[in-house]
């Protein structure tokens, strides 16, 4: 079977788990774990920030974010497609009681005037606009980069307007690649960024969250508040370490496979949108029918935005697997 559903399905490999089994340890809600507080200060200094915390997920990590940018009853601004917005169980109103505005914009921008035009003026019977979310790269926009220079005209204008700005960054590694950018580049215009371990870079589990000291401090009540508060996690926090350490380069790798996958899909009949990072995503009249014919044929794919089939290339997945998707489809084809 070959597993294209996300990037998150990777296994550690010997390397890493042998990372894994050998890292020292301690009580990381102490503060005492070594390899976790190596890893916090690794990851703050790659993208440019004062400090970082280690979470579980990145939903985690993307609430820790909202929370500290935000007081009960506010509202938060982020794109109609967006990761917060649609995938994560409604947590910024369960665990912050804050609002969600979506905003509009074409493949998982917000300009400078859909902003301005979301944020009216100080009004009693209006939640309060507080933070705005931004995400790079956009999953739901089939793994597109955010330009540098459009990001960084819209967090200025937030702050313009009074906003602090957040980061989902969970596949921000795969922007920098493709776009031959350091990630610390789109950081700089940011508060808090979270950035994902667990995706492309092929670690088992965990996220960070990274902002100035003032804030992460804060964040560790936060964390522990939300459960998050591990203790020898050393164990995974190797794993992690390991990806940030080794597997960031390689990421363009997976964006050749990507692009070679677009290629057969369109040879074999299907309407695609060209991918710029490792997300690709193929049209479907019937997405279903389109996943149950593809696993019948041992590739397995998940749903993308409406009316798209996703297909996600990682660290697992080689050029012949990508070649024989790409039969698979072509054999499909007719039937959906």
């Amino acid at each position: 079977m070959i597993d294209l559903r996300s990037d998150t399905v990777t296994k550690p490999s010997e390397e890493m788990r042998r990372a894994m089994a050998e890292a020292p340890v301690g009580d990381d809600v102490y503060g005492e774990d070594p390899t976790v507080n190596r890893l916090e200060e690794y990851v703050a200094d790659l993208i440019g920030k004062e400090a970082a915390i280690y979470g579980p997920s990145g939903t985690m990590t993307n609430q820790i974010g909202v929370h500290l940018g935000t007081r009960r009853g506010e509202e938060i601004l982020l794109h109609e497609q967006s990761h917060i917005f649609n995938y994560e169980a409604g947590a910024p109103a369960l665990l912050s009681g804050v609002q969600s505005r979506p905003l509009l914009g074409d493949g998982g921008l917000i300009s400078p005037d859909t902003l301005r035009a979301a944020v009216g003026p100080e009004n009693d019977h209006f939640a309060p606009p507080t933070l705005l979310c931004l995400e790079n790269t956009h999953n739901a926009a089939g793994g597109a980069v955010y330009p540098l220079d459009d990001f960084a005209e819209v967090a200025a204008e937030a702050r313009g307007l009074g906003l602090g700005v957040h980061l989902d960054g969970a596949r921000l590694f795969n922007a920098a690649v493709a776009a031959g950018i350091e990630a610390r580049e789109w950081c700089e215009h940011v508060d808090t960024v979270s950035v994902c371990s667990s995706k492309g870079l092929g670690a088992p589990v965990g996220s960070l969250l990274a902002g100035d000291e003032a804030t992460i401090r804060r964040a560790r009540r936060v964390r522990k508040a939300f459960g998050g508060g591990m203790r020898q996690a050393g164990t995974i926090a190797a794993a992690s370490l390991f990806a940030f350490e080794k597997n960031v380069e390689r990421l363009e790798e997976d964006h050749d496979l990507a692009r070679l996958l677009a290629e057969g899909f369109l040879e074999a009949g299907y309407e695609v949108e060209a991918p710029e990072t490792n997300l690709v995503l193929v049209k479907a009249d019937d997405e279903n029918a389109l996943l149950e014919a593809l696993a019948k044929e041992g590739v397995l794919a998940g749903h993308g935005r409406k009316g798209y089939v996703r297909f996600v290339t990682h660290l697992d997945v080689a050029s012949e697997d990508i070649e024989k998707v790409v039969e698979a489809a072509s054999r499909v084809f007719a039937s959906v």
